[in-house]
């Protein structure tokens, strides 16, 4: 209250301390009205050219600039979110995709470990048929050895005995038989 009371005095009072001493107070000695003349002349001019009017039309045409741009701003804005609704999407089934090929591949992974395991044991399988083979054959080699070297031992042995029991003429007789068996196993 003491606040409006000091203003009020202070606007009432300042129009009475402005005038010149001896001088009237609407007068043009009084530089209070001079600038309350010049003041409604310039706000005279300002309407006389329609500077309010053409005030308002930019501050229209600037809301409506703003608008505009708010308008544009809000589109983009949902543009924006159908894009990031449009990437997740995309980002979901790339994922799904991903543990698709994933799955796939450790699944062929295990048929591939499979089949290798399969080979493995078919390629073990073959070569302890050949080293048994081989051994069955190195066993019939030297069986076969052992017979050779027997009977060339029991034909030399035969042989000797032979030479030592048998005379000339039975020897002879041994021959002839001998030839006479070849020649009719050969014909």
């Amino acid at each position: 209250m003491k606040l409006r009371l000091a203003l009020i005095a202070t606007l009432a009072a300042s129009p009475a301390l402005a005038a010149v001493e001896g001088k009237p107070f609407f007068s043009l000695h009084n530089t209070d009205i001079v600038v309350a003349i010049g003041f409604l002349i310039f706000i005279g001019i300002l309407i006389y050219f329609k500077v309010p009017k053409i005030i308002n039309g930019l501050l229209d045409k600037r809301a409506d600039t703003i608008r505009s741009e708010l308008e544009e701003a809000r589109k983009l804005r949902e543009e924006a979110q159908e894009l990031r609704a449009s990437f997740e999407r995309k980002k979901a089934e790339v994922k799904e995709q991903a543990e698709r090929i994933v799955a796939k591949a450790k699944a062929d992974a295990e048929l591939a470990a499979q089949q290798a395991r399969a080979d493995l044991e078919v390629s073990i399988e073959r070569r302890l048929k050949a080293a048994d083979d081989q051994i069955a054959s190195a066993e019939a080699g030297a069986l076969r050895d052992v017979r050779n070297k027997a009977v060339a031992v029991a034909v030399t042995a035969a042989a000797d005995l032979i030479a030592r029991n048998m005379n000339p003429e039975d020897a002879g007789k041994l021959i002839e038989d001998s030839i006479k068996t070849v020649e009719a196993r050969l014909n």
